[in-house]
């Protein structure tokens, strides 16, 4: 039974997603070595295409110029064959001419050869030659062959017609030998593929130190990443001059970092304030139960018992409900309907559901302005409620209510509630917007808060784009604005 080889064959996608999880350090080097490579041999490419067109070039000229030479020989000694053979042997076989190598041949107009130099009968013969240029046309460029002794060759054929044409035209073969050129060539391109490698080699190390130097910075990022953690995050990276591209993410990194170290300090306060408001209705129902099971009751004992606890579960209720109120704002579960409101009535509809308050505290309540505004009703109410709510129970028996409504020239609606009552410390205004924070005197007014009115509140502006804000002083009063934006 025959065995398959242990090795899975990769897919394209395979290796794809293997590249994409080399380091960055490696994927560098890996780009860096393949453009060095396609620039070398693309370099290479073009300097050998310059070096065989210069050789080819030269190698023409030079056949044009012993045609012209030939020819003005031919010329000069018209009918003395003796002299040819002595000036082509003396051209051909002479010491300068080591290494251009040629052969030249001189046929009569009926292709019988009349002089040649020695030994060109057992290099080439005549039909090997390209048709031959006419006389007094442009010469075509030598073609290249083999010779019968296997060596290179460079061939030019052409007809010329010597002054005064006493013997007839003439034709001029002649045959280059270009050992020496193609082997130039090829230990050029030899040399050529040893520069690839070890321009290849040396570029690999180049681009994989220059990557990692490059990277260093990043590495360094990384360590001071690891140091922070839930107890250091108010370390910094700090004004040390990093690169441009990494001076951004350092940056970034930092207002994260101020980011969740507000919101950590804001978890811990909010838990903080969660278990204190949450501690006080669970020890008074523990400490009404124990006293009820003290000893035996009566009937209407018990009663109050119970009326007692249900003032604090309706307490916890309402908690539990504001809660679950703003976590669906913070993840966008809350599902708003917007629709055209008129701020005067819906004002002065909530501003009757206080008239006990306001009758049993004395309290002087004015509604101003008009305005029409789009928002969610529920939202809306809810919002004005919770800032009247607070500006009655904090604003002393005599104290004044005033809810103002006007439209900006931006066509937004600014609503103001400004009532006369404790007001805030100034070091508490910047607090009032977190979850169960209450000032200390706010908690001796009214214990039976839980400090998530305007919590709940910057939420709802929030969502509906617009602002809240707030101004107070103590014992003279505070303002609540409200701005919805143009819809």
């Amino acid at each position: 039974m025959s065995s398959k080889s242990g090795r899975k064959k990769l897919t394209f996608r395979e290796r794809l997603s293997y590249l994409r999880t080399l380091s960055i350090t490696r994927r560098l080097t890996i780009l860096y070595t393949l453009c060095s490579l396609f620039l070398l041999a693309a370099s290479a490419a073009f300097l050998d295409q310059i070096l065989v067109a210069d050789m080819s070039r030269e190698n023409n000229q030079f056949l044009f110029g012993e045609v012209y030479h030939i020819r003005m020989l031919l010329e000069r000694y018209p009918d003395n064959v003796g002299v040819w053979k002595e000036e082509m042997e003396r051209e051909t076989q002479a010491p300068a001419m080591a290494y251009t190598k040629y052969y030249v041949r001189v046929l009569d107009k009926d292709n019988k050869t009349e002089a040649e130099s020695p030994g060109m009968d057992r290099i080439i013969t005549n039909p090997s030659f390209p048709v031959p240029s006419s006389p007094g046309e442009a010469l075509e460029k030598g073609v290249r062959a083999v010779g019968m002794d296997d060596s290179p060759l460079l061939l030019i054929a052409a007809w010329v017609e010597p002054r005064p044409s006493i013997t007839g035209r003439k034709l001029i073969q002649i045959a280059l030998d270009i050992s020496h050129d193609e082997a130039i060539v090829a230990d050029y391109r030899e040399k050529m593929v040893l520069v690839l490698f070890a321009g290849m080699v040396l570029s690999t190390f180049i681009g994989f130190s220059v990557a990692r130097e490059g990277l260093r910075p990043l590495k360094e990022m990384g360590r001071a990443f690891t140091r922070i953690g839930a107890k250091r995050l108010d370390d910094r990276l700090g004004p040390r001059q990093w690169p441009d591209e990494i001076a951004v993410l350092a940056r970034a990194f930092d207002k994260m970092l101020e980011r969740l170290q507000n919101s950590f300090v804001a978890l811990s306060q909010f838990s903080a304030n969660l278990t204190h408001e949450l501690r006080t209705p669970i020890n008074n129902l523990r400490g009404e139960a124990e006293v009820a099971l003290y000893k035996a009751r009566s009937t209407q004992e018990y009663r109050q018992v119970l009326e007692s606890s249900l003032e604090e579960y309706e307490r916890l209720s309402r908690m539990i409900e504001n809660l679950l109120f703003l976590a669906g704002t913070e993840n966008a579960n809350v599902v708003f309907k917007p629709s055209r409101i008129d701020v005067r009535k819906e004002t002065e509809a909530l501003l009757e559901f206080f008239n006990a308050v306001a009758e049993e505290k004395e309290i002087e309540v004015a509604c101003k302005g008009h305005a029409t505004l789009k928002a969610d009703l529920t939202s809306f109410r809810h919002t004005l409620s919770n800032i009247l709510s607070n500006a009655f129970q904090y604003t002393p028996k005599g104290g004044k209510v005033t809810v103002t409504a006007e439209e900006l020239d931006d066509q937004s609606v600014r609503i103001s509630v400004e009532d006369t009552g404790i007001g805030i410390e100034p070091e508490s205004l910047g607090r009032i917007f977190d979850r169960f924070f209450r000032t200390d005197r706010a908690r001796t007014e009214h214990p039976q808060g839980t400090g998530l009115g305007f919590s709940i509140v910057k939420s709802i502006m929030d969502l509906h784009g617009g602002t809240v804000t707030v101004r107070s002083e103590v014992d003279k009063g505070t303002t609540v604005t409200l701005v919805f934006p143009h819809s």
